[in-house]
């Protein structure tokens, strides 16, 4: 099971992932509800892991594929909080040349707000 909870800081938006992600509907719930918030005009997102167990390459692929939208969308993304496993499985597969990673939230929501959205 996974859970998202959303919250503001300033003007970036924070989703919190727990649990699991992995593919089937709990990989739909978290990319629907981070894609609501890029529908919704959100320039600059945190995905916080900290809370996260584990991630398989489908929620692996659903982070880049989110982050693609945001670049698209003219905004950016950061992935806050990787620990254990689940920075195991970003390392193996050299997410870093994809996404933008910091060791913490406080990190992450910093690095997003001293930049434009544009960037």
């Amino acid at each position: 099971m996974v859970e998202t909870k959303t919250q503001q800081i300033g003007d970036v938006t924070v989703v919190e992932i727990s649990g699991r992600l992995h593919l089937g509907n709990s990989l739909s719930y978290a990319e629907n509800a981070i894609n609501k918030l890029i529908d919704g005009g959100t320039s600059k997102l945190v995905i916080d892991l900290a809370r996260l167990d584990y991630i398989d390459s489908s929620g692996l692929g659903m982070l880049i594929f989110c982050g693609g939208r945001m670049q698209q969308n003219g905004g950016q993304m950061r992935v806050a909080g990787a620990a254990g496993g689940v920075a195991r499985v970003f390392e193996i597969a050299n997410a870093n040349r994809i996404l933008q990673f910091d060791d913490d939230l406080a990190s992450a929501c910093q690095n997003l707000s001293g930049q434009s959205a544009a960037g």
